[in-house]
């Protein structure tokens, strides 16, 4: 079972479940517990091959079905019926794939960084990290696609919390994750058509140059989706504006409460 942690301040309060991108780990919510706590009961997890997860194990052909899996695994260990999901990044992507399997698990989704669609930079990036994933170590990669994702000043911070964390995986983990992005735009189309009756916001940094875009689009056709945008962030919102990024999210929540009370 993957590493998990929670924090229940109340058992009728609402769940509410973080999950972090690939390279990354439970610790990039650093800035939202203190917040979130508050409100809510938490539930953090480190992903396969992520954190204190350690190794995961990998079959033939696994994807974000079973990737998504594990975290529906841990909900069912600690008997949480429903959640609401926070994610960023390619842990967006998870949560809707979350959504599509178990739609009944998912009481909201908040999409941060969300990654909807990957423009020709993306894919090219991908490409050139698939050619020389078996001759580069994994860590300058890496800590090329930081860069190029979170490219200013402002983003320093987020670009070295994710690096450090992916300090902590290895070369093997790295690949495998990588082989999550084969088939992804015709995967994300999928998923996307099947979860829109469950209430999103996206939740982006206005200097997230390679995602904004796709967001936008996807966004204005959705009936129950929004979109918020963060003026000074980037592609890590949580991290550049937390204060921004909690203020809007926690609210975000409070409404489906009251919605569902009225």
């Amino acid at each position: 079972m993957l590493y998990y942690r929670t924090y229940v301040k109340d058992e009728s309060l609402p769940w509410v479940t973080f999950v972090h991108g690939a390279g990354g780990s439970s610790a990039i919510w650093y800035k939202q517990m203190r917040e979130y706590k508050k409100h809510f009961n938490v539930l953090l997890v480190d992903l396969r091959g992520h954190g204190q997860s350690g190794r995961g194990t990998w079959e033939e052909g696994d994807h974000f079905t079973e990737v998504s899996q594990d975290i529906v695994d841990v909900l069912d260990h600690l008997h949480i019926t429903d959640s609401h999901f926070v994610g960023i990044s390619l842990g967006t992507i998870v949560i809707q794939t979350i959504a599509q399997n178990h739609p009944e698990r998912v009481a909201s989704m908040i999409l941060g960084g969300a990654i909807t669609e990957l423009n020709w930079r993306t894919r090219f990036l991908i490409a050139i990290a698939n050619l020389t994933k078996y001759m580069l170590p994994y860590m300058l990669l890496y800590k090329l696609f930081a860069w190029i994702i979170m490219p200013k000043r402002n983003h320093l911070e987020s670009r070295h919390a994710f690096v450090r964390q992916a300090a902590k995986m290895c070369q093997k983990e790295f690949i495998n994750w990588l082989s999550l992005t084969k088939s992804v735009n015709p995967y994300l189309g999928k998923i996307q058509s099947s979860i829109s009756h469950i209430p999103t916001l996206f939740i982006m940094g206005q200097e997230d140059h390679l995602f904004i875009k796709s967001v936008k689009s996807i966004a204005q056709k959705a009936k129950t989706a929004s979109v918020k945008i963060i003026t000074g962030a980037g592609h890590v919102c949580n991290i550049d504006k937390p204060d921004a990024f909690n203020r809007i999210t926690i609210d975000f929540i409070n409404g489906q409460k009251r919605r569902l009370a009225s």
